[in-house]
Parts: structure tokens; sequence; C-alpha cells
């Protein structure tokens, strides 16, 4: 599991307004969290903290709070704008060694599924499990290798076998799929040119002079 630093500051003030500002600064508010500890309010450039977010591994972080204070961590909820997805809450859970953590871990799938070049289409159900586990056996992703996935086949969470970790997951939820292909009709037409006559609209004939 990587280690990567992670710089942050303190910060004093929690109102609506003095967020927002930070926002606008390019920073994000954040909370830090430790069992036996305050939590203590912080803040962090937004470039820094995106690397942690947006990435298919899991990373030890190691927090420095105003180049003091260092602790190794994990992102433990992330809040976004609904609108341009932009990180704007975060918080880290504190580790605390030999004690078990609950935290997602990415899954990567590995291979092309068989059921696929048969004209199966594959469903992604799960792309993060939540596991726990010890700090020292935290993975930065979970390899599920799909190659010899079928058409109308699935992985379940009972399928995984990982060491020294329990999956919280339920064991009969499906992490993925390969459906089979959905029926289709083709109807052959052919194309006819209908001509309708053309109608002349006629006048009445006028009636005769009665004799």
């Amino acid at each position: 599991m990587e280690r990567v630093k992670l710089n942050a500051g303190k910060r004093t003030i929690s109102s609506k307004g003095y967020l927002n500002r930070l926002r606008k600064e390019g920073k994000v508010p954040g909370v830090f969290y430790v069992k036996n500890s305050e939590p203590i309010a912080i803040e962090v450039l937004e470039k820094e903290i995106n690397p942690f977010v947006f990435t298919a591994d899991t990373h030890i972080i190691n927090l420095n709070v105003d180049g003091q204070e260092t602790s190794d961590c994990i992102i433990k909820d992330i809040q976004f704008d609904p609108v341009t997805d932009r990180v704007v809450h975060f918080d880290l859970l504190g580790i605390v060694k030999g004690e078990k953590i609950e935290l997602e871990v990415p899954i990567q799938f590995l291979g092309s599924p068989i059921g696929v070049k048969e004209g199966g289409v594959l469903q992604i159900f799960h792309h993060r499990l939540k596991i726990k586990c010890v700090p020292a056996n935290i993975l930065s992703h979970i390899e599920i290798n799909i190659e010899d996935l079928g058409v109308a086949k699935s992985v379940h969470v009972r399928d995984l076998e990982l060491k020294d970790m329990e999956i919280l997951n339920s064991p009969e939820s499906i992490i993925v799929s390969v459906n089979a292909p959905k029926a289709v009709k083709e109807a052959e037409t052919e194309a006819t040119e209908v001509t309708q006559p053309e109608v002349i609209a006629k006048g009445k004939e006028k009636d005769k002079e009665e004799e």
C-alpha cells in the first residue's frame, strides 16, 4: 500500500460564508477524525486532495497539519457539488496500528470476457467493495479476472477469496455479469411506391329545368 503525503492547515471558522470563500480560493474544507481524540477541522488545496479522490487505487494518506502533526489516515467520506462534481468537503479517518478499520476498496477487472466476444453484454454492479481489516492488510485495489465469464454468468461477492480481511457487502450481491444479448427481430420490408389516383372534385350538375 502506497503512502502519500497531504499537507493541510487547521481552520477555526466553520461558517457557511467562510467555507464558500475557501472554495473560491481553490481550497476544500475537511475534518480529521482519530480515536480517543477531538476532531480537527482542516483545509487543503483542491488540487492536492483530488488525486486521492479521482483514482482507481486506495492510498494511505500521511497527513501533515501545519507542518507539525503527522498521522496516517484514509479518506472516510467525500461530498461533491451536484452540478460540477468538484469536491466540497471530505472526512479523513486516522489509522490506529493493529486496529481494524472499514473502508471501500476499488475493483479492477482483468481481461475481456469470453461471453462478450460471443455477443453478450457486460454489466458491472459494483466498482468498489467495502472491507474490514487491519491497516497492514489494506489493498490498493481488488483484482477480479473476468476472462472466463460466459454469457448468463456472474461473479458474486461469495466467489471472492480475500485473505486477512472481511468483505462487508452481502455474499449474494452480484459484482459483474455478462447478460445474454437481447433478441433482435429484423423485419424485411419491400419499399413500394403507393400512388393514389388524382381526385378531381366536380361540382354537382345543375338539375335540368322541369318541363
